[in-house]
């Protein structure tokens, strides 16, 4: 089970009023609603000049596992990874 690299994808993304952790993405015309945040990874101290600070979640939707990254100097939503494959309980 590993998340895919892929080319950047600007998403919508509806987060928690308090939080700010995300709750449902739209991605074209397909929503989805986020389940489970598995991992936050904050890059607030570290980054490239170019690019600026970002904060990635790695987040579970019904169908997939995404790593959702808000960049924070253009306040722009990217999907950079997904992970299709099954889960199963233990």
């Amino acid at each position: 089970m590993a998340i895919t690299r892929v080319e950047p994808v600007h998403v919508q993304v509806r987060t928690d009023w308090l939080t700010g952790r995300p709750r449902e993405i739209r991605w074209g015309e397909q929503v989805f609603s986020v389940t489970n945040i598995a991992a936050v990874r904050r890059e607030t101290a570290a980054y490239p000049i170019e690019i600026g600070p970002s904060t990635t979640f790695e987040v579970d939707t019904a169908g997939a596992r995404l790593a959702l990254t808000f960049r924070h100097r253009g306040r722009r939503w990217t999907v950079d990874g997904v992970d299709t494959t099954e889960r199963r309980a233990a």
